[in-house]
């Protein structure tokens, strides 16, 4: 996904990392002449030096083009800047703004941004479940965004399916926590057979999730 983030301060910084390691294209804008070089030197991603809060470094940044933008800034009056020019001038499909007080949380979701929160692992979780909404669905986040509840259909054809769980190579860091099979709530055990159909539900810590959904949808 082209992701743009607005921000080059720690946030930033370290979202973009995330995003790069995740395969993600990022562009970072900047208005500090000083911390785009150090960024450009440090990232592998396009470093664009510019006020985010208007359009002309926005458009160096192709917004258009992106899926996802993020306003990250150390004020929340132009995250919201930010998230109103993308939504409005640029039709992102996906905003999300940094609230640096909490109490413009709201404000920020009504007024501009899809979503308003001030968690890194949390914005990292809901960028993810936009990537992989066709397989896995994020369900809820846990422990502030560093694990989640999720789900997924098993496929017909995947490798898993006539396996028991006790004969699959599950990450470490899931645990599969329900089946639903033909509207029947399933509490599974180390003998349950997995079924194309199968509704799987499963407590993901960190970044297990994506280790979990390639386990589950490879072919068999």
């Amino acid at each position: 996904m082209k992701i743009v983030i607005v921000g080059g301060g720690k946030l930033g910084y370290s979202l973009a990392e995330n995003l790069l390691e995740e395969k993600h294209e990022v562009h970072l804008i900047e208005k500090n002449r000083e911390k785009c070089i150090h960024l450009a030197n440090e990232l592998d991603a396009e470093v664009i030096y510019g006020d985010g809060t208007e359009i002309e470094p926005l458009e160096r940044a192709n917004t258009q083009e992106a899926g996802c933008l993020i306003a990250v800034t150390g004020s929340d009056q132009d995250n919201l800047v930010a998230a109103q020019l993308a939504k409005k001038q640029f039709k992102v499909e996906k905003v999300i703004a940094r609230a640096n007080n909490p109490r413009n949380t709201n404000a920020l979701r009504m007024l501009g941004a899809d979503i308003a929160v001030s968690s890194t692992e949390i914005i990292t979780n809901m960028i993810e479940q936009e990537v992989d909404s066709a397989e896995m669905h994020l369900l809820t986040t846990l422990n502030r965004g560093r694990a989640g509840i999720c789900a997924m259909t098993l496929s017909h054809g995947a490798a898993v399916e006539g396996k028991t769980l006790n004969d699959i190579s599950l990450p470490r860091e899931t645990l599969i926590i329900s089946i639903v099979r033909n509207e029947t709530l399933i509490i599974p055990n180390g003998g349950t057979v997995l079924t194309a159909g199968d509704e799987i539900v499963a407590v993901c810590e960190g970044n297990s999730r994506k280790k979990l959904m390639k386990v589950l949808m490879e072919k068999g």
